[in-house]
């Protein structure tokens, strides 16, 4: 029996260990925390195919230049001279191209189909409950100019094969008759769904526990050895974990522990919030939402609905922005005049860091430089949609078989 060593235990690092597992490995599992709140508890829960165009697209980076103006403004670069950052902005702004989002489309197209499908034969095949519904997704809009966007942006998912319905005000309204709306219009991705993120990942990590694969948390990897083109061990402090293969899947942390390999692996945290309001059962919700022009993701989830959303890009740090708190809560109204939503104390407001690539797309594969080392990271706001995909394609380009899809769009290398 083979085995692998997976340094990270998010979504993508336990979804690498399930199909590695599945198909005969040993496996174990590094993480330099303790599982309990990593990036993949606090985000929308949302599963999206809709989600076919990558960050890097044309316009991105004028809008982003605006919204570095307004504090409470869903989009920020924090200005640096950080070497890794500025490297990470002029590949972003090389990428923010029509050329780009059209090559890319078809890829985030099928491997987003593909964990949803995934995500429903892994409910199944395990008998684990966490929430999964395949409701959809509302794309709800207030201003001319998004209408006509979304319009467009529905069309195009619809020649990829997708499920989407464009609705009036009130056509929208009856699917969810207690929440009032004060919008333009809707589009309504029937082939995205949802699931409550805390309770994937709690009964997830018991669940591969009770398989026989190890996890050990509080391990920080700074050290990797190799030989001959191979890994041949990866330690911390204290251990040494000795296997046939490696699997980088640590987030926003992946630059650090890549370049311990000597791999260049570009991407940059963005720092998201997140935070809970009980559901009121005369106004209840049922299909996620995301407001357009806010960039704001509403989900029903555990009896109450997770308000998320601002991409801070940035270094890793433990401070909380309030305004961009303050910005979520009141674009809230705005959209559905009857719910009554207050700003949240600190403590309640969770944080944490994406992957975000710097032309949007995740790194999912084998490296060029060591035969057995694959990287999973990248993902930025979908990491928890992507996570069986991923795990399934890390599973098969580590067993060299035949692959689920093209991954070259993925490629580990393609900044080097």
């Amino acid at each position: 029996m083979s085995k692998a060593i997976i340094i990270g235990g998010g979504i993508i690092g336990l979804f690498s260990a399930y199909y590695l597992h599945q198909s005969g490995w040993e496996v174990e599992i590094v993480d330099q925390g303790d599982l309990s709140d990593n990036c993949s508890y606090g985000n929308a829960g949302m599963i999206t195919p809709s989600h076919f165009v990558p960050l890097a697209a044309p316009g991105m980076v004028e809008q982003g230049i605006r919204w570095m103006f307004n504090s409470k403004s869903p989009f920020y670069v924090r200005p640096s001279l950080n070497p890794e950052l500025l490297g990470w902005g002029l590949n972003f702004v090389k990428s923010a191209t029509k050329k780009h989002v059209d090559r890319s489309a078809g890829a985030l197209r099928d491997i987003s189909v593909l964990s949803k499908k995934l995500f429903f034969q892994f409910e199944k095949d395990t008998a684990l409950e966490f929430g999964l519904e395949d409701k959809g997704i509302l794309m709800l809009f207030k201003t001319p100019k998004m209408v006509e966007e979304e319009r467009h942006l529905a069309a195009e998912a619809t020649n990829l094969g997708l499920d989407a319905q464009y609705l009036s005000p009130e056509e929208c309204q009856k699917l969810q008759p207690g929440v009032e709306l004060d919008i333009a219009g809707a589009v309504h991705y029937h082939c995205d769904a949802h699931l409550y993120p805390n309770k994937l990942m709690k009964v997830f990590i018991k669940y591969l526990e009770e398989n026989d694969i190890r996890i050990h948390r509080n391990t920080r990897i700074d050290r990797i050895s190799n030989d001959a083109g191979k890994i041949t061990s990866v330690s911390s402090a204290d251990k040494e974990f000795k296997g046939d293969a490696f699997v980088i899947a640590t987030g926003a942390f992946s630059p650090a522990v890549a370049k311990l390999t000597g791999l260049h692996v570009p991407l940059m945290p963005g720092k998201g919030y997140s935070f809970m309001v009980p559901q009121d059962d005369a106004k209840r919700m049922t299909i996620p939402s995301i407001l357009c022009e806010a960039r704001v993701a509403v989900t029903p989830m555990n009896g109450s609905i997770r308000y998320g959303g601002t991409m801070e890009v940035g270094k890793i740090n433990s401070q909380v922005n309030m305004n961009r708190v303050k910005g979520i809560v009141e674009s809230v109204p705005k959209y559905f005049p009857n719910f009554k939503v207050d700003v949240p104390a600190e403590k309640d407001i969770w944080f944490g860091f994406r992957p975000v690539s710097p032309d949007g797309m995740p790194y999912i594969g084998l490296s060029k430089k060591y035969s057995n080392l694959a990287v999973a990271t990248g993902h930025a706001m979908i990491g928890l949609s992507l996570g069986p995909a991923t795990g399934k394609l890390i599973a098969e380009a580590l067993n060299g078989s035949a692959r689920s899809m093209n991954t070259s769009p993925f490629a580990v290398d393609r900044f080097a």
